[in-house]
């Protein structure tokens, strides 16, 4: 219904299933960060398809391996999922995600 009304716009970034999982809103700069499956998105609150700029930032090869063995599926917890977008001061953000149960956390330049 939203969108036969023109009510929203969709963000089309992502057709890859990438179980979002947090959102960081940035209103001064117009922004919307986004944590997901291995990939933290970066969009424009006035058309979230244009200049979208997306982190790639997977758990490490060895964490998924160690994961499997424990015997979590790799395709839904072996991964990094994003779970902490919060703002440290007015150039950076702080990120954490799950690191396939290896949790690993740094900081973005949002540049």
């Amino acid at each position: 219904d939203l969108l036969l009304s023109n009510s929203c716009i969709p963000f089309l970034g992502s057709t890859e299933g990438l179980d979002f999982r947090t959102l960081l809103l940035d209103e001064e700069r117009g922004r919307l960060l986004i944590g997901a499956k291995d990939h933290i998105f970066l969009l424009s609150l006035v058309d979230l398809n244009k200049n979208v700029k997306k982190i790639y930032w997977p758990a490490a090869k060895e964490k998924v391996e160690l994961c499997k063995l424990a015997g979590k599926d790799a395709h839904t917890e072996c991964a990094n999922f994003i779970r902490v977008l919060q703002p440290y001061n007015r150039t950076h953000v702080y990120v954490c995600g799950t690191g396939a149960f290896h949790p690993l956390c740094g900081y973005i330049e949002l540049g």
